[in-house]
């Protein structure tokens, strides 16, 4: 057996200690990666990503994106996904946007409203609705991402069915959400529409009856939460472009705050489509 020298023992250390150096920053460099693809968090840059349009004539759009946004969310996160569909960003809180709406009232609702007026006759064949965050609370995914929410989408499936909700989840929003006729009955603070504790519900039996002249008002109405959906131009088109104008008027007339109207309209869009109150 050969002699064990102090200058061996000392290379042998310095060796041991580099491979463990050099490991631990593989592990780090590792995990870091990972980290930045699946925070739970948005990144902090901001900017809307926001696609030409083109000649609209010359292309065959099969699916349409349609994203609520406003000036201070980041949407950039959508430029490099999904390829194949066409983004259209909405920015709700800027009148100089490409893409805008006539008054910034009723959330959502007010964007998908206008694109599907504005596009009545040349709606592409799906069309997803969608807020603007890639990651929030109401995204149906363990870590609230939104682009993993998307990339399941089934587009076939919603070819079949016409129209399908974002959110399979039952919280919030079923199996009832609201109940028309006992919460219409309801004392303030939840009929107050000028309270903080106000509830749509109190005012929901009235607005179908607007916005749905001659349909029984249902006993109960329940779906899933968040207003983000897939649906067909075949199934838009059941209705004809003046209920939709009427929706929107509703909303920008209506003396309902943000809030209470955006949330009505909110538990409406799947009887729009067809669907059962409760869904």
């Amino acid at each position: 057996m050969l002699p064990t020298t102090a200058s061996h023992v000392t290379r042998t250390r310095r060796l041991g200690h580099l491979w463990i150096c050099c490991t631990c920053l593989l592990i780090l460099f590792l995990v870091g990666s990972r980290s930045a693809h699946y925070s739970p968090w948005p990144s902090s840059s901001s900017g809307n990503a926001q696609e030409p349009l083109g000649n609209a004539s010359s292309q065959t759009l099969d699916v349409d994106l349609i994203v609520a946004s406003q000036a201070k969310d980041n949407t950039t996160w959508l430029l490099d996904e999904f390829a194949d569909w066409r983004k259209l960003i909405y920015v709700t809180d800027d009148p100089k946007a490409a893409l805008t709406v006539p008054r910034n009232k009723g959330r959502e609702g007010m964007v998908y409203l206008t694109h599907i007026i504005d596009n009545y006759d040349e709606l592409a064949k799906i069309i997803i609705f969608s807020h603007a965050n890639r990651y929030q609370w109401h995204n149906d995914d363990s870590l609230y991402e939104g682009q993993r929410v998307l990339s399941r989408l089934r587009l076939a499936h919603i070819q079949d069915q016409g129209y399908a909700n974002l959110r399979c989840v039952w919280t919030l929003g079923c199996p009832s959400e609201i109940r028309p006729h006992v919460e219409a009955e309801a004392p303030s603070p939840a009929s107050d529409p000028a309270s903080r504790n106000a509830r749509a519900g109190s005012f929901y039996k009235n607005a179908f009856e607007e916005l749905l002249p001659g349909v029984t008002v249902p006993d109960v109405v329940g779906a899933a939460c968040c207003a983000q959906f897939a649906v067909t131009a075949e199934r838009i088109r059941q209705r004809p472009k003046s209920d939709y104008e009427r929706y929107r008027t509703w909303l920008l007339q209506t003396e309902l705050n943000d809030d209470l109207a955006g949330r009505i309209i909110e538990y409406l869009w799947h009887i729009i489509f067809g669907q059962d109150a409760v869904f």
